[in-house]
Parts: structure tokens; C-alpha cells; sequence
């Protein structure tokens, strides 16, 4: 057989490519996120090229500008009308840019500002070797307790990439709650997910709890995203295209063009279901709903406390604005079958939350199940289906990413000579101590419960009441029933601060620099006005509701 026989067998003539179509992007509506990358790559330029002891001010300098900048853009956008008349798919289809996209965008940026000056805090542990130490591990690579380590730390190192790592979460997070198509969605799901898996394993102190929590998260990380990549493919196979609003055709039956490739599976009902299914529980793990949530508690306290407090508010913002968006753009003809499914989540997480709450003693595993019962109130709002919905959504949870990331900020200042002492009988008697910490703490315990206000009571109020008027006054009755049971351990924690003796071997409460005290100073702020004050808020919220499709 001739060369070209064989040469044959695999080839057929066709017409001869003359030109690719270059890609066409619109960077100025993609600039929030394409300064967080900018500044999250010249961040490892920094590790690898600026001397060690300038690093750390460097790094924080590149990442406090990239932030700010990267608000300045939201804000910018949204000035000039993208988040309502002007609303578009850029990137070729890939990024919805509107107002759901930018007021997530705008909310995880600041949570981001805010959490960046917690990982950036050095006085809260005792100088070692004449150095100032933060809370992640002085060489990330030695194993815990070897040589190589107590050199490290008698060296004066520090991890400085954490800066890096947290601004390539945050791009992610940026994408996540705007990504318009499929394949987009998955990258910045695993975009996101990766340099959180291992931030939560660059503790300084308890190193081996900290890698546990971190491989913990790794493996149902992993698992999670398989099925939501199962998901992906079924849902191609289903209807011969990754975007949103393709999908969303062809769920309403409104597409004719059947793709050739595809013919024998668009259309069939089975795939949808099942791919459907799939994407919504990748989602459901990364909010933390039951029974997803496994990973939570003990994520939440094995991390860093630094990194628990971006990860419980950022994460939440980014997954909630990714399943709104799956939910009321792909799947509103699909609504009859959703919900119900998801009623049923959103019943066991709100109630499953607040009663495992009850027995924890340890108060970062505590806020855990906290923020799980609180994923089943927003999934309340979730469930409404109607733009009250959206709105009230959005509302809770920039209220509520700032409470969590100012209350674990409150953690990190409770130590004893081993570090956070994060056991509840330590916290005994702490008001007597050190009364301005605990009026803090207390403060973000009661907008958690919910009591009026706080930034929580307007977030619950608006969540329960688009949920009631979208057909779901079961839920709600659910959902005031948990918040009393809830109620019931966040004030527990309060009568043990104010009521109990301290002990006289009990922790100390560090005195904080000026970052960990304006986060702090943030999160009460932030709670009070958006409880004393809540209208123009929830207005802003209202003009953001609207999905471009």
C-alpha cells in the first residue's frame, strides 16, 4: 500500500482554512477582574524576584491597590449603567456583565479588602527570634515539627505568598457568580477552589489539623467538581451548547437548529434531569447545604482563622451568585422540578444547621454550623423565584459576609500559649476581661441570630418575605423556628462571656494593630447601618436584580 493510500485513509479534502476570527473582548467590562489577575501574577514575580525581608510590604501594598482598583471598576460600571439599561454578554459570550455579576463582584472585593488585612495582621503572636510573625507557617514545605521548620521559623521566613494565593481566589470568585457559559463556570469554580485548598493548610500554629482540614477539603473539593464536570457534559449533551441562554431555549422548547453530532441526544428530558441534578449539587457543596456540608466544620476549624473568615464570606457570595444565576437563567422552564428538591435542602440545612449548633465547643466549629443554617435561610430567598428574590438575596449576603469575616477577626485575638484559644470555656468570663472584645463579638452574635437592628434581622426580614410571597410560607415558618433555635446558642455564648468567673489561667485577648482593627471596625459598622439604616441598601439591591440573558 502507497504512502498515499494509507495517507487517505484518514484524510478528506476539504475546503482550505483561509482565516481564524481572532477572539474579541471587551476589557474594559472584564477590568475588575483582569486587575485582580494582573496583580495576583505580578505577586508571584514578587516571591520569585524582591528580597525576603521586603515582601511582605510589597505583596500587601500590590494587594490592597489591586482591590481598591478593582472596586473602583465595579463602581465605574455600575455608574455608567452595565448593571441595568446597559446590561451585555461580553467576552463572546462567556461573562454576563449586569447587576447581579457586579454587585457580587463589588461585595467579594471588599470582603476580600477586608479579609486581606487579617491575613496581613503580625501582632498578634509573641515575636520569634526577634521576628514578627503572622498567622500562616514560616516555610509552608517542611513537615510540622521538623529541622528545616524550627529553622525557618528561627530565620525569621513567612509564607508572603498567601497575597498571590488570595487574589487568584478572588479572580475566580469574580468569574464565578458571572459566568455565562458552561466551561466558564467550571474554570473559575477550580480557578477559585485551588489556592483556597491550600491556604487552609498554612497554619502557623496546630499545623497537622490545618493539613487534615486542607486535604479533608481537597478530596470532597475534588468530588464536587467532578460531578459538577458530569454535569457540565450532560447538559452539552442535552442541548449541543455550553452557553446559558442556548440551554435555557432549549429547555423552553424554542430551538430549532438541531446540531447533526448531537441529534440522537438533544432534547432528551433524562440528560437534563440528571446533568441538572449534578451542576446544582457542585454548587450545594461549595454554599456548605446538607447534606454537602460535611466538609464545613471541620475546614472551618482546621484553616487558619485569617482564611476561615474569607473563605465563609467570599466563597458563599461567589457559589450563591453561581446558582442564582444557573437557576433563574438555564433552568426557569425547569422550574416545577427544582423546586421542590430544593425546599427540601433548604429544610434540612436551616434546621440541620442550627441543631448540630447546639453541641459544638469549639466556637469556629460553632460559627461552621452557624453559617450552614445560614445557607438554608438564603436558600429561602433562592426558592422565591421572583426578582424580590434576587434582591433579598443579594441583600443578605453582603450583610452577611461582613459579620462572619468581623466575628472569626474576633477569634483570632482570643489566645493562650497555644495560640487562638478557640474552646468555649475559654471564653468564659472574657467580658470581665476584656469588655470591649466581647461587646464586639456579641454584636456579630446577635446580627447572626437575627435580632432587629442588625445588618441580620434586614437580611432575614427580606429573604422571608420574598420567600413568603413566592408560594413558600412553609419555609419561612421553618426558617423562624431555626432562627429561634439558633438564637438559643449564639446567646449562650453571650451569657458565658458576660454571667461566667474567669478563669484564672484562662486566655489573654491580643491587642491588634490597625489591620485586624479595621476589619473589625468594618464588620460593626457595616452591621449596624445596614440594620439601623437599611433602605438604600436594599434599594441598590432591588436595581441589581436583573439576570441579562
Amino acid at each position: 500500500m502507497s504512502a498515499t493510500a494509507v495517507h487517505s485513509l484518514w484524510t478528506t479534502a476539504a475546503e482550505p482554512i483561509t482565516k481564524i476570527d481572532a477572539p474579541t473582548f471587551e476589557y474594559g467590562q472584564l477590568s475588575p477582574t483582569l486587575i485582580v489577575v494582573g496583580a495576583a501574577i505580578v505577586g508571584v514575580l514578587v516571591e520569585a524576584f524582591v528580597p525576603r525581608k521586603s515582601r511582605y510590604y510589597v505583596q500587601m501594598f500590590v494587594s490592597v491597590v489591586a482591590l481598591v482598583a478593582a472596586f473602583a471598576a465595579v463602581v465605574a460600571l455600575a455608574a455608567d449603567g452595565y448593571g441595568t439599561t446597559k446590561a451585555r454578554i461580553a467576552a463572546m459570550g462567556a461573562i454576563a456583565v449586569d447587576g447581579p455579576a457586579l454587585f457580587l463582584q463589588g461585595t467579594i472585593l471588599l470582603a476580600a479588602l477586608v479579609g486581606l488585612f487579617t491575613f496581613a495582621e503580625r501582632r498578634l503572636d509573641p515575636e520569634a527570634h526577634g521576628n514578627r510573625v503572622d498567622s500562616f507557617a514560616a516555610q509552608a514545605a517542611s513537615v510540622p515539627g521538623s529541622d528545616s521548620e524550627k529553622a525557618a521559623v528561627k530565620a525569621g521566613f513567612t509564607t508572603t505568598e498567601v497575597f498571590p494565593l488570595l487574589l487568584f481566589a478572588v479572580a475566580g470568585m469574580l468569574i464565578f457568580p458571572s459566568a455565562n457559559d458552561l466551561l466558564t463556570l467550571f474554570v473559575a469554580l477550580e480557578v477559585f477552589s485551588l489556592p483556597l485548598y491550600l491556604l487552609c493548610a498554612l497554619a502557623r500554629r496546630k499545623r497537622l489539623l490545618s493539613q487534615e482540614a486542607a486535604v479533608k477539603y481537597f478530596l470532597l473539593g475534588a468530588f464536587a467538581s467532578a460531578f459538577t464536570l458530569f454535569g457540565i457534559a450532560l447538559l452539552y449533551g442535552y442541548a449541543g451548547s455550553m452557553s446559558y441562554a442556548t440551554i435555557a431555549q432549549v429547555v423552553d422548547g424554542q430551538v430549532q437548529t438541531v446540531n447533526p453530532a448531537l441529534a440522537d441526544t438533544m432534547g432528551n428530558d433524562a440528560l437534563l434531569l440528571i446533568g441538572a441534578a449534578m451542576l446544582i449539587m457542585g454548587l450545594l457543596f461549595k454554599v456548605g447545604a446538607v447534606p454537602f456540608h460535611m466538609w464545613t466544620p471541620d475546614v472551618y476549624q482546621g484553616a487558619p482563622t485569617p482564611v476561615t473568615g474569607f473563605m465563609a464570606a467570599a466563597t458563599k457570595v461567589a457559589a450563591f451568585g453561581a446558582l442564582l444565576r444557573v437557576l433563574y437563567v438555564i433552568l426557569p422552564g425547569l422550574r416545577w422540578d427544582w423546586r421542590p428538591v430544593m425546599w427540601g435542602v433548604a429544610i434540612v440545612t436551616m434546621l440541620g444547621g442550627a441543631i448540630v449548633a447546639i453541641t459544638q465547643t469549639d466556637i469556629k466549629r460553632l460559627l461552621a454550623y452557624s453559617s450552614i443554617a445560614h445557607a438554608g435561610f438564603i436558600l429561602a430567598g433562592v426558592i422565591a423565584t421572583t426578582p424580590d428574590g434576587v434582591s433579598s438575596v443579594l441583600f443578605y449576603l453582603a450583610a452577611y459576609s461582613f459579620v462572619t469575616i468581623g466575628a472569626f477577626a474576633v477569634v483570632t485575638l482570643v489566645r493562650d500559649a497555644g495560640g487562638e484559644a478557640t474552646h468555649l470555656s475559654k471564653w468564659a468570663g472574657l467580658g470581665r476581661r476584656s469588655p470591649l472584645v466581647a461587646a464586639v463579638f456579641a454584636v456579630f452574635l446577635l446580627a447572626f441570630a437575627g435580632i432587629p437592628l442588625t445588618s441580620g434581622f434586614a437580611g432575614k426580614f427580606a429573604v422571608f418575605k420574598a420567600a413568603a410571597e413566592g408560594g413558600a410560607a412553609p419555609l419561612v415558618v421553618v426558617g423562624v423556628i431555626s432562627s429561634a433555635i439558633a438564637a438559643f446558642f449564639y446567646i449562650r455564648v453571650i451569657v458565658l462571656m458576660f454571667f461566667s468567673e474567669p478563669q484564672p489561667d484562662g486566655p489573654t485577648v491580643a491587642v491588634p494593630s490597625l489591620l485586624t482593627t479595621t476589619t473589625i471596625g468594618v464588620g460593626v459598622a457595616v452591621t449596624l447601618v445596614l440594620g439601623v439604616a437599611p433602605q438604600y441598601f436594599l434599594d441598590l439591591a432591588n436595581q441589581a436584580g436583573v439576570f441579562v440573558r
